[in-house]
């Protein structure tokens, strides 16, 4: 892989003049440029084509124009292209080549989306932008009447219209929702998935205004159920500039799903507080959490200190930001309490879990083993791997604990159509159908008040 400082050798083309140059990364969009022999051009010269020499292999670009500036390592100026705008960053490093208006490719395809929409959910989505834009333009116009207010004065304010005119609107969203899942009833996948998109393009301007949306649509670690949205769901808050960003805010977080997600924080500790009593106090309770996120439930767990001489956490989590969110808790944790919680931090994947061969030689044994948000994603074979893995470093006694929405959320199409976020759901029969018959371990299913989230406990003989 080329270094963005790396100078590469090529020929600049007028006609059929070939004139030799140096280049280099110069910024994403244009390069450095140095000629031979004295060469030298005025601002505005444009050459037919340039040919790169990466790793011996020829790379043929087209139109560019140089524009002069100094430069104390002799470079000339820097290129620019005219008629296809290259990514120089990809082309150097990765002799990839990628046109800034590669986005127009797919413009067709995206344009004749609109042909396999219901007509009605058309209507349904234009009726429903309209009506939003509607609010956003009141809400907006409110704000900026008491914009130059006192601090203070401007939050009881906004408060204020929150919990009056604000709830209106929620209400107005819930009987939104009950209509659009009456509309999407009977799709298949198919349909749930192009309905989706089309639904979240006309309205994409709303969903960035709420920073629980914008951050599941633009999933900047990759995927929706990141760290950073556990702590949003567990914060529940309304957060956001203006009123009607914190109402759009709020109504993700009064969601059966995010409520889900706050009630199996507190059935976790129960959990585990229970699971202590029938281990010797003698000893640590030996804790793993897998894909532990920002781990908020430490905070509910060592509440006193007697508490930080009961546990030893490893927690584990294939996102190494959520790591340091857990390092940043447990910190807190600790100032807040005068005690230090003993806790070990594992960087692996499901890949990695699976693929290790003596895996309890590598991460240890453990009394509790639970994880919450997991399986959401994983195929049964998968998570048939992932469960027995967990199974193999459970130690006699123990017990297992791991959670999965229900066929039966409530949140499903909100998640779907709004959030953009999918998940692989389960019912009671898929979940225990995951356990190996040949461990004679006790199973059962549970699940916390809304009904939205199960959760799969094993417990492991003597």
């Amino acid at each position: 892989m080329l270094k963005e400082k790396s100078v590469i050798n090529a020929e600049l083309f007028i006609g059929a003049q070939s004139i030799p140059v140096e280049v280099r990364y110069k910024s994403r969009y244009s390069i450095l440029v140095r000629f031979e022999n004295g060469i030298s051009f005025k601002t505005g010269s444009e050459f037919d084509k340039i040919i790169l020499t990466l790793d011996e292999e020829k790379i043929e670009l087209g139109k560019c124009r140089l524009f002069v500036e100094p430069n104390i390592n002799r470079f000339s100026g820097h290129l620019t292209f005219v008629k296809d705008i290259y990514n120089c960053e990809s082309l150097l490093s990765k002799k990839k080549i990628i046109k800034l208006q590669s986005v127009f490719d797919n413009l067709p395809l995206i344009l004749s989306y609109k042909n396999k929409i219901d007509a009605a959910f058309k209507d349904y989505t234009a009726n429903l932008n309209y009506d939003l834009n509607v609010y956003k333009n009141i809400f907006d116009n409110l704000d900026k009447e008491y914009f130059e207010e006192p601090i203070e004065v401007k939050k009881a304010i906004q408060n204020t219209i929150i919990e009056t005119e604000g709830r209106n609107f929620l209400d107005f969203l819930w009987a939104k929702m009950r209509e659009l899942e009456n509309l999407v009833l009977g799709f298949n996948k198919r349909q749930h998935e192009s309905h989706g998109f089309y639904f979240r393009k006309q309205l994409w301007n709303i969903i960035l205004i709420s920073k629980i949306m914008r951050r599941t649509n633009l999933k900047p670690r990759g995927y929706a159920g990141d760290s950073e949205m556990m702590r949003l769901i567990y914060l529940n808050d309304a957060q956001g500039h203006s009123t009607f960003s914190k109402l759009m805010h709020l109504f993700p977080m009064e969601q059966p799903g995010a409520q889900a997600v706050r009630n199996r924080r507190k059935f976790i500790v129960e959990q585990l507080r229970s699971v202590k009593k029938n281990f010797s106090d003698k000893e640590k309770l030996k804790v793993l959490s897998v894909a532990c996120g920002p781990a908020f439930e430490l905070q509910d767990i060592f509440t006193a200190p007697q508490d930080f001489k009961k546990y030893h956490f490893t927690l584990l989590d294939q996102d190494q930001a959520a790591l340091y969110e857990a390092a940043a808790i447990i910190d807190m944790v600790e100032k807040r309490m005068h005690s230090n919680v003993e806790v070990d931090y594992l960087t692996e994947s499901v890949r990695t879990m699976i693929t290790t061969r003596e895996i309890s030689k590598k991460w240890g044994q453990f009394h509790f083993i639970y994880s919450l948000g997991l399986f959401d994603y994983l195929t049964p074979p998968v998570a048939k791997a992932v469960l027995a893995k967990l199974y193999q470093i459970l130690k006699p006694g123990g017990e297992l604990i791991v959670g999965n929405f229900h066929t039966e959320n409530k949140s499903r199409i909100f998640m779907e159509y709004w959030l953009d976020w999918v998940l692989y759901y389960r019912d009671e029969e898929d979940f225990l159908d995951l356990v190996n018959q040949d461990w004679g371990s006790q199973n059962s299913v549970l699940l916390e008040d809304t009904g939205t989230q199960m959760f799969l406990k094993i417990d492991k003989p003597e």
